[in-house]
């Protein structure tokens, strides 16, 4: 009896990140890969019945960047840096690798900053590692 393949199984922890060409390997988590298409109706003159709903603006969402604390302050500098009306929009792309070691799928975003920055919170009896995390807007995203 076959057994129906749905593609490679890929590892959580072999993706990588990078921002404008440059590895950042530290990420934990990454989430907001979103598209959405807008509908829009159309109601047809002389139909009561029926409403056409043709597809509209494409919408993508914000990318939210998870990694471990560091001693570098280089997302919050980013971060503060737009919120002074220092824009300086970043390339960024995040990878997928086979066990191989060979790229499987990456997808690249265009002209990412930052959008939210939110620092680790602390507990005194916490033994979970302090998490940063960076929300990132952007202009779309495509397949490299």
């Amino acid at each position: 009896m076959a057994t129906a393949s749905v593609g490679p199984a890929h590892s959580a922890c072999r993706f990588y990140v990078k921002i404008e060409g440059i590895t950042q390997a530290v990420f934990t988590e990454v989430t907001g890969l979103a598209l959405e298409v807008a509908t829009e109706d159309v109601e047809e003159g002389g139909r009561n019945d029926f409403v056409h709903r043709v597809p509209g603006r494409c919408k993508v969402g914000n990318l939210v960047l998870k990694r471990g604390l560091t001693k570098s302050n280089d997302f919050l500098k980013w971060h503060l840096d737009v919120a002074q009306g220092k824009l300086k929009p970043r390339t960024l792309s995040i990878i997928v690798y086979n066990a191989d070691g060979s790229e499987s799928m990456r997808w690249n975003f265009i002209n990412a900053y930052p959008v939210k920055w939110t620092g680790p919170q602390f507990r005194a009896d916490d033994k979970g590692a302090a998490i940063e995390s960076l929300e990132l807007a952007h202009e779309g995203f495509n397949l490299g």
